[in-house]
Parts: structure tokens; C-alpha cells; sequence
């Protein structure tokens, strides 16, 4: 059984790297857990309790003594750099760059609800045919998606597992990101960080699917938008 059985299916484009980026750390970390606990196992048995045999105090004041612990702790180190030396530029490409959007959407977290906001027909955020939804989002596949990410309230973190994309909305801060959908499908989006008595109810529904169907649907967003700030704007008054 492969790690891939045991991940949610990789739905955006650097999906792949990250689970790559995955496997070599649990390589890493499983061999140096296997030989662990052989040491610790040999160790058990080796000096166990026996009758006759005194336990005793044995300082490791000497250089091989010492070797035992530091040899370990140097190849740990070793491995830690190299693993950071690989996962630098995956991690560079995925939160520190912003490719070209072709689609943009402000997403806000709220007590408890995702909420997001498109351009409408002129293509501009924050103008009059804005587009607004709560916890259902279309989005193109293959279309290079730039997100505002923020918060009304608390804390909250947005978490696709198939995107494999996670990053915390704070209150009183815009954070930009992208990703690029891959495949069509509906997708779960929810709140990773514990923000209140909703919070495991704190979910929206990601529609990735084909440019002609989600043109359809933001046309009809569109259309519906001023019927809809007009009802709000006569129950205010």
C-alpha cells in the first residue's frame, strides 16, 4: 500500500510536489525511527536486570561516551539541512511567488462561514457589479486562481486538502496566495483552526469544472446580484 492510498486525491498543480515533498521526509524520519528503536530493543536485552550484576553509574566524560550522543545528533542535523535544502524551493514556488491570475477572488473567514467575493463583467474587484457568495465557490479548471484571504472576527484557517493548500486568515490582515485546480470535482473547504462553538461546521463547497460551465454560472451570479442588493437595500430602509 502506497503513502498516495492514504492522501486525498491531488487536485492543484503543485499537488505533486508537495506530496513528493512528503515521501522524502517520511523516508527520513521512518528509517531513523527504525533504527531507533533497534538500538533501543538491543539495548533493553543487551543489559537487562540480571542476578548477581549490580546496576552502576557510568558519566560520559569520555570521548567515546560522548560519540554515542553526538554522532546521532550531528547526522540528524545533516539530514535536517537537506531536507530544508529541498523543500526551499518548493515551498519559494507555492507562498512566495504569484503567478499571473486568471481568475481572483477575496476569500473572508466568519463566525461561521466562508464568504467570497468575485469581479463581476468589468473584471475589477471592489466595484458596483461585484459578485458575492457564502460557502459555495466555482472556479475554472486549469485557471491560475490569486486569493485576498482575511478574517472578520477570529482567527480562522483555510484548509483544501485536494488542493493541498493551508494558510490562516487573520483578522486586520489581507494574505495573497494562488493555486491552479486541476481537476473537476467538488471539493471540501474548511476552517483548521478552532474559532468557536460553529467551528466543525465551518465548511464550503468548491465546484472546479469546465471554463463553459463556470461561465454560465457567474453570468447568472451577475444577473442576480443587483435583484439582490436592491431586496437588501429595501429591508434596510
Amino acid at each position: 500500500m502506497s503513502l498516495e492510498s492514504w492522501l486525498p486525491v491531488g487536485a492543484s498543480s503543485f499537488a505533486g510536489d508537495l506530496d513528493w515533498l512528503l515521501h522524502f521526509i517520511t523516508w527520513i524520519v521512518g528509517i531513523w525511527f527504525v533504527l531507533a528503536e533497534a538500538v533501543l530493543l538491543f539495548l533493553v536485552v543487551r543489559y537487562r536486570r540480571r542476578p548477581g550484576v549490580r546496576a552502576t553509574y557510568q558519566p560520559a566524560r569520555g570521548l567515546r561516551a560522548m560519540s554515542f550522543v553526538l554522532v546521532p545528533c550531528a547526522l540528524i542535523l545533516g539530514f535536517d539541512l537537506i531536507i530544508d535544502a529541498v523543500a526551499a524551493p518548493i515551498w519559494h514556488k507555492i507562498k512566495e511567488t504569484l503567478p499571473p491570475a486568471q481568475e481572483t477572488v477575496r476569500i473572508t473567514g466568519e463566525q461561521w462561514a466562508w464568504r467570497f467575493r468575485l469581479p463581476g463583467p468589468d473584471g475589477r474587484l471592489d466595484t458596483a457589479d461585484d459578485i458575492e457568495v457564502v460557502n459555495e465557490l466555482h472556479l475554472p479548471v486549469g485557471a491560475v486562481v490569486q486569493f485576498e484571504l482575511t478574517a472578520k472576527d477570529v482567527i480562522h484557517s483555510l484548509w483544501m486538502p485536494e488542493m493541498r493548500l493551508k494558510q490562516d486568515a487573520v483578522p486586520g490582515r489581507t494574505i495573497r496566495g494562488w493555486f491552479q485546480p486541476t481537476r473537476e470535482g467538488r471539493y471540501e473547504m474548511a476552517c483548521a483552526q478552532i474559532c468557536g462553538f460553529g467551528h466543525t461546521m465551518m465548511k464550503a463547497e468548491v465546484v472546479v469544472e469546465g471554463r463553459e460551465a463556470y461561465d454560465a454560472w457567474l453570468k447568472e451570479k451577475a444577473e442576480s446580484a443587483p435583484a439582490a442588493a436592491a431586496a437588501a437595500g429595501t429591508e434596510r430602509r
